[in-house]
């Protein structure tokens, strides 16, 4: 994609969404709806947000037993998003039937270790492993299921680009500055995530929250 920056628009009022989105939308190549928007606004709400024309990531997060995990592909299938995630932790056989479930034009990525964990927070939740290990055997699993990518952050990009070169790489927790802030702990720059070989850029504070977001999404493009 000529711009990989998906802007994270996880406002609460729909209007504030849509408005931001249309101020932006020259600098950015996509727009990211999470748990946030989507319960809150649903399908109307996202059709809404493709009207102003950008392709759209559904950042859901898609985590059951595999039937399940493909009846709600399928139930949000009408909605033609480009990107829709799904839990690697689910398993091989809940990756696979999301992926059945899909369009031909959506790519399912898999979310790995979530960027607001460090390896000491994994291993709280019973994973022995370093945050860098489990998302290597995590994206192993997900190319053997089929899927099209991955979710991770900056820090493990560049080693799972070397291992999975067709692979399709999402990135959040990016900061221009390239400082944790908020709960993100494993941030990197947006420039430094492309170099590495991420695919989609997901940046949502650095914009939204900036005191001119259309300055802050023009330079940020402006570094990529």
């Amino acid at each position: 994609m000529s711009n990989p920056v998906f802007l994270a628009l996880d406002l609460p009022q729909l209007d504030a969404a849509k408005a931001l989105c249309a101020k932006v939308k020259g600098h950015i190549g996509g727009v990211k709806l999470g748990m946030e928007f989507f319960y809150a606004h649903g399908h109307h709400g996202v059709h809404e947000i493709a009207h102003l024309g950008l392709p759209i990531f559904l950042d859901l997060k898609l985590h059951d037993i595999p039937n399940t995990v493909a009846g709600a592909m399928q139930s949000i299938h009408v909605l033609e998003p480009a990107i829709v995630t799904v839990h690697a932790a689910g398993g091989r056989a809940m990756m696979e039937d999301a992926k059945a479930a899909a369009g031909e034009d959506c790519k399912v990525v898999a979310v790995t270790v979530l960027t607001s964990l460090d390896d000491t927070a994994l291993q709280n939740t019973g994973v022995g492993s370093s945050a860098h290990d489990q998302v290597m055997r995590l994206a192993e699993l997900a190319e053997a299921s089929g899927l099209d990518g991955i979710v991770c952050s900056g820090h493990e990009v560049k080693a799972v680009h070397d291992q999975w070169k067709k692979g399709f790489f999402v990135v959040p927790g990016l900061r221009p500055g390239g400082k944790a802030t908020g709960d993100q702990k494993r941030v990197v720059t947006p420039r430094q995530a492309r170099d590495d070989g991420a695919s989609c850029l997901v940046i949502g504070r650095p914009i939204s929250r900036a005191d001119d977001p259309l300055m802050a999404a023009r330079e940020i493009e402006g570094t990529l």
